[in-house]
């Protein structure tokens, strides 16, 4: 039996959507990886440990703890930490090339960077997710620590293990994933929508055969939808 193209595709275009959560754009000039701003960039006296930092993305956001000392723990996927037990090499910034590898081989890291290096330009929101969480927010020392014995490689899972995964654990004590949960279930929405499409254009075509003519006034609702199907 044939599988449905449908929900392949979806899953597909999900996997390659989520990729893009960590992947910096390239200027057009460029012939390799844009240097994170330098040291001081950002004003990190309003940080404390055991924030919650994010930084908005393209098409996603990325999370980390504030360690303190411009320190942050985030999880990025990487392909070193499976071939290399090179802590110097491991600890460079990670390219695009290393995050998609990573990202291909489901491995990764909890590393701490700069906050330069974390944020990669981007603007920061601290604790922005703690009013989702109520009285679920653990204590702040707690959070970094949780943080800090995370450190190193790790498994890495788009949608079942990722950074945000990560601080929700550390802060809240529940790994969750609110943007893979929002985006999981507009797929849903986008499989279930085809398929009712679908299932209108058969019945209306059913309905054809067994009764002869349809109205006049039937058959763009028929064929109208499953055009658009079809171009969708």
């Amino acid at each position: 039996t044939m599988k449905n193209p449908v929900p392949q595709a979806a899953s597909l275009l999900l996997e390659k959507l989520m990729l893009l959560v960590h992947i910096r754009p390239l200027p057009a000039d460029s012939g390799g990886e844009t240097p994170p701003p330098a040291p001081g960039y950002y004003d990190t006296s309003c940080f404390k440990r055991g924030d919650l930092l994010e930084v908005p993305r393209t098409l996603f956001i990325h999370f980390g703890i504030y360690l303190g000392e411009n320190r942050v723990a985030h999880l990025m996927p990487d392909i070193l930490p499976s071939i290399t037990g090179d802590r110097r090499q491991i600890q460079q910034v990670v390219t695009n090339k290393r995050l998609i590898l990573g990202v291909i081989a489901r491995t990764a890291s909890v590393r701490v960077d700069t906050v330069e290096d974390f944020a990669y330009g981007g603007s920061i929101l601290v604790n922005h997710m703690d009013r989702l969480f109520e009285d679920q927010v653990l204590g702040s020392e707690e959070a970094a620590r949780r943080a800090e014995k995370l450190v190193g490689a790790t498994a890495y899972s788009l949608l079942w293990n990722n950074c945000e995964h990560f601080v929700t654990y550390c802060r809240y004590g529940a790994p969750v994933s609110f943007q893979t949960d929002k985006f999981c279930e507009t797929v849903k929405m986008i499989i279930r929508d085809q398929r009712s499409v679908l299932a209108s254009v058969l019945v209306g075509l059913a309905s054809i055969v067994c009764l002869g003519v349809a109205p006049s006034t039937t058959l763009p609702t028929i064929f109208i939808p499953f055009f658009l199907w079809m171009a969708g």
